[in-house]
């Protein structure tokens, strides 16, 4: 698997990463939403470079002008409800994209909530057979909601390509999933990568819950 580490450049990608990180900021739901979003449009246009291209014939008023444009089919896979700002984010830029929704979720087997298992109760998605489909969720812990996600849209049709992107992922996480997809053909795209996941897997230092900041505590 190929990754890519936007910390590991200098970009205003690591200010917007900056500001979701922070306890003061994290303050303001709206202000954290559209941070991720920002990420989400920055990440958009770097997997760009990546996709596949072929000249065009465009008409103007005057004549023919022709442009390179991406051949890709793309469909973007969410994670709900975290996922939700990074999806507009990549949706702003992929505007002609389909798009394929999955609720998976992390389900607490213990009093103690160590024992964790990721549950799936929603799937929506077009046909992704021969499609580019780029599996986008904020938070990459343990790695296993996002494989998960990966096998619930894979039930749905084989896609051509294979990208991923989260805005934090833990050491942990990457190699879960250089384990399941070992080779070079499936990208990861990361805004950073941190060390640790602490007893409850959570990313540490991380953010925190992305979707309890977006959109408020649940029960």
């Amino acid at each position: 698997m190929k990754i890519y580490n936007f910390a590991k450049t200098n970009s205003v990608l690591n200010q917007f990463i900056a500001e979701i990180r922070d306890v003061e900021i994290q303050k303001d739901r709206m202000r954290f939403r559209k941070n991720i979003e920002r990420i989400g449009i920055m990440m958009a246009l770097e997997i760009s470079k990546k996709l596949t291209y072929s000249e065009k014939s465009v008409q103007t008023p005057l004549g023919v002008a022709k442009v390179s444009t991406p051949d890709d089919d793309m469909v973007i896979g969410t994670v709900f409800r975290a996922g939700l700002p990074l999806h507009l984010g990549f949706l702003e830029v992929f505007d002609k994209a389909g798009n394929a929704f999955v609720s998976a979720y992390r389900y607490y087997k213990d009093p103690e909530h160590k024992d964790i298992d990721v549950r799936i109760e929603y799937l929506a998605t077009p046909d992704l057979t021969g499609k580019t489909l780029l599996l986008v969720d904020p938070m990459l812990a343990t790695g296993e909601s996002m494989e998960m996600a990966w096998k619930a849209f894979s039930t749905k049709g084989e896609p051509k390509k294979l990208l991923l992107a989260c805005v934090i992922a833990s050491e942990a996480g990457v190699k879960h999933l250089q384990e399941l997809f070992p080779g070079n053909e499936v990208e990861l795209w990361c805004g950073a990568i941190d060390p640790y996941l602490n007893e409850h897997a959570y990313i540490v230092p991380g953010l925190g819950d992305a979707g309890d900041l977006a959109y408020g505590e649940k029960l």
